[in-house]
């Protein structure tokens, strides 16, 4: 039955892993339909329309330029992702399947063109290196340095350049893997972050309040995850783990807390790489914490 008032999902699958120095998060989307997202979100309530997925070349198919790899093929995937998401009705919630977490670029350009959206960036990593700054040349460490303006023109291009979001909009939450550029943009920008270290000290009640806190001026909020804010125990199948992540405990309780403060409005799950899993685990985890934060309770 469908509850009165509860927003209709749209999901969207961009299952692309050009972004990643691994091969296998193209196969997300797919995993975690697998591990039921629609009949899991259903049974919540909610209305759920699938999008299909956006469609991807093959990778061993393209030309690899010296820098950035596969930069034309992932800001094609991000621009049809921004269109598609730029369109969502007003009142819809849709939810970005991903692929790795260059996705965010198609993702949250698209829905920021509804007006200034706040993010919470959950995440082992900032993702705010540039094409100057990244150590690997993986544009999966970029998205939200290019979100906030800095970077290559054609990913800037996506959404016709510029920046997407400001900087005090923005709240990092469970880092604990930074690169030296991230670490001076952060202090440059004055971006709040929590770190896990903030998070043993605080608690992940007291980061989730003081988050919403920072971001409560603002009429939208966008839910970047990437299963790599897991700990490894929790979360095995993602291409770059860290160890000392997010509990299982702790990740629900920060869903279920945004969930009681009804202001989310969009989605990103992304960084799921069954190839690197075990029985699916880390896929049906991300769709547990999907289902936290829309609505489910322990009581």
């Amino acid at each position: 039955m469908l509850i009165s008032g509860m927003p209709d999902l749209q999901i969207l699958g961009i299952p692309l892993d050009l972004g990643a120095g691994r091969r296998g998060v193209d196969m997300g989307p797919s995993a975690m339909r697998l591990a039921k997202l629609d009949s899991t979100l259903a049974a919540l309530g909610h209305h759920l329309v699938d999008l299909g997925n956006v469609a991807q070349p093959v990778p061993e198919a393209l030309t690899i330029g010296p820098t950035l790899p596969y930069i034309e093929a992932i800001a094609t995937a991000c621009r049809q992702t921004f269109e598609v998401l730029k369109a969502t009705p007003t009142g819809n919630f849709p939810i970005a399947l991903g692929g790795d977490h260059s996705i965010a670029m198609g993702s949250i350009a698209g829905v920021a063109q509804a007006g200034r959206t706040g993010i919470l960036w959950i995440d082992a990593h900032a993702d705010l290196n540039t094409p100057d700054t990244s150590p690997s040349g993986n544009i999966h460490g970029m998205p939200l340095a290019h979100l906030l303006g800095y970077g290559d023109p054609r990913l800037l291009g996506i959404w016709g350049g510029g920046a997407c979001v400001q900087p005090q909009d923005i709240v990092l939450i469970g880092i604990r893997n930074l690169d030296e550029g991230e670490r001076a943009l952060i202090r440059e920008l004055e971006i709040t972050t929590y770190t896990m270290k903030d998070i043993d000290r605080l608690g992940i009640a007291r980061v989730a309040e003081a988050a919403l806190a920072k971001l409560a001026n603002l009429p939208r909020l966008h839910v970047s995850f990437d299963a790599d804010v897991l700990d490894p125990s929790v979360a095995p199948g993602v291409g770059t783990p860290v160890p000392g992540g997010l509990s299982y405990r702790e990740a629900h309780l920060l869903m279920e807390l945004l969930a009681d403060a009804k202001r989310v409005t969009s989605l990103d799950l992304v960084e799921v790489n069954p190839i690197l899993d075990i029985r699916n685990n880390t896929a049906q985890v991300m769709v547990e914490m999907a289902a936290s934060l829309l609505g489910k309770k322990i009581l």
